[in-house]
């Protein structure tokens, strides 16, 4: 189980970094809905997390993975292919960030009317965008993987799954039970953050989805 934990820590880091989700938190914590749409947006968000790694978990879980001399090509080949896709995705945001030139960072249309969310359409949304976003998948992918060819009592596998899905959603999780415990001194340090967020979010992803393909890659590479 430690190994397993150990190798799923930084994919949960990959996510508990992503600068969007923690934006639409903050937005939707200074909005006049603040209460209802930020819990569920955050329980949206651990649902699409553990949905995510849990479908691949069972998946890795049914494939046939043999050991050939030691070596696990299988697990070997989906680290690498997942590593690879996240440098990609990692080029793409420095691309973006190049192509700015300096420009206002452009966030989603869907962000103009987040503070008019209720309860139910942030539940949606979050689910939406912790299960749906490609980066996300890929993460969830590398860590079902590693938990689901383990080999893990099931107890186990349930802790591993726990550790992961705490950690990625703990950016978003946090804030949301400070704001709601000490809202009025949280309010001008989250717009701070939201401001720094939204200027640096391609910066910020591409540095981390590098390293994190790097790791996966490694990862892939101990398995040959």
């Amino acid at each position: 189980m430690g190994n397993a934990i150990s190798a799923v820590l930084p994919l949960a880091l990959g996510i508990a970094l992503s600068p969007i989700p923690i934006i639409a938190t903050i937005l939707l914590l200074l909005s006049p809905r603040a209460r209802a749409s930020s819990v569920g947006f955050a329980a949206g968000w651990v649902l699409g997390i553990l949905t995510a790694v849990i479908v691949f978990l069972l998946c890795a879980a049914v494939i046939s993975t043999p050991v050939v001399g030691g070596v696990r090509p299988v697990q070997g080949g989906i680290h690498l292919l997942l590593g690879v896709t996240l440098i990609g995705l990692s080029a793409h945001q420095f691309r973006s960030q190049a192509r700015s030139h300096g420009r206002p960072p452009e966030l989603p249309r869907w962000m103009q009317g987040i503070g008019r969310l209720g309860f139910w359409d942030a539940l949606g949304l979050g689910i939406l965008l912790a299960a749906a976003n490609p980066k996300n998948l890929v993460l969830g992918a590398a860590a079902g993987v590693v938990i689901g060819t383990s080999n893990l009592a099931v107890g186990n596998a349930v802790g591993a799954i726990a550790v992961y899905v705490l950690l990625a959603a703990s950016t978003i999780v946090v804030p949301v039970v400070g704001f709601l415990v000490a809202r009025d001194r949280l309010r001008r340090p989250l717009d701070s953050l939201r401001s720094w967020l939204e200027r640096e979010n391609a910066v910020i992803m591409g540095v981390v989805l590098l390293i994190l393909g790097v790791v996966v890659i490694a990862k892939g590479l101990a398995y040959f």
